[in-house]
């Protein structure tokens, strides 16, 4: 018959495995501070205080890239934070701003997430600095990474599947897994359109070896994918649960909404994609 101590002891020791093999942003590591000067913390009101609920980027004077899914009820009290290493320090380096405009892509399917792309307008221009700048991102006529290449990603995002959150910002490096292997029907299946890019820590197909797990995770949705220190795609969805195996994180490939960003900068909203631009 187990005793209370027992029952006990191996609790613990069931907790410290979640926690030790948690997934999310784990693996990597704490930023430089500061050295994602284009990283943007969208937060919504909680009681007197404001809390992290999205990533976003900075692509232009006053207008930050995110994920239509980041805002699902609009604007709707929530702000703009640039600046930001710390989310609770008071930091000399952060602005914050109300959004003026939400412009969501008309095309975006709640079903798989697929145009998962939207620009804020921000009620002011930011100012320059160390701390706050733009980031390059993908246009049209420039070639996305491959199969396998190395990207990275940041934000304040879930540490753990138990919901655990940062207080600083945290990146991490994963690779890109080919179209072919996230359209499996193990994977993605139909959901996975050619709008996205899948990445995360692979492990060789089969996958029987233990690894260490790193991706994206709930809270970093809206941050940027990079290549080669250029903005290559949005952080959108995944599975239920990070860092799984066949379930990488997925990311919006920016470079097919060229003609949409551009025209929505211009206040010129597109009514439609040309998913050749």
């Amino acid at each position: 018959m187990v005793s209370e101590k027992d029952a006990l002891v191996a609790a613990a020791v069931f907790v410290f495995v979640l926690i030790s093999h948690g997934e999310g942003i784990i693996g990597g590591r704490e930023a430089e501070p500061h050295s994602r000067p284009y990283m943007a913390s969208i937060q919504v009101p909680e009681g007197e205080n404001m809390k992290h609920e999205c990533g976003g980027f900075v692509i232009a004077d006053q207008w930050v890239m995110t994920a239509v899914h980041c805002l699902p009820t609009g604007p709707n009290g929530r702000k703009v934070v640039l600046g930001v290493h710390s989310l609770s320090e008071p930091e000399e380096t952060k602005q914050t701003f109300d959004i003026l405009e939400l412009y969501n892509h008309p095309n975006f399917s709640e079903s798989n997430y697929d145009n998962d792309i939207a620009l804020i307008k921000l009620d002011r221009p930011f100012n320059i600095s160390e701390a706050v700048k733009a980031v390059e991102y993908l246009r049209a006529d420039g070639t996305n990474p491959g199969t396998d290449a190395k990207v990275d990603t940041a934000g304040w995002g879930s540490l753990d599947n138990l919901g655990s959150r940062p207080d600083k910002l945290k990146e991490v490096v994963v690779e890109v897994v080919s179209s072919t292997r996230c359209r499996r029907s193990d994977y993605f299946g139909r959901k996975f359109t050619d709008n996205m890019i899948c990445a995360h820590k692979v492990c060789p197909d089969p996958c029987d070896q233990p690894y260490k797990k790193e991706d994206s995770c709930d809270g970093d949705s809206g941050g940027p994918l990079l290549y080669n220190g250029i903005a290559v795609g949005i952080t959108s969805n995944g599975g239920k649960k990070c860092g799984q195996i066949k379930k990488p994180g997925i990311y919006t490939i920016i470079s097919h909404y060229t003609e949409w960003i551009d025209n929505t900068m211009a206040l010129q909203p597109a009514a439609t994609q040309d998913q050749s631009s």
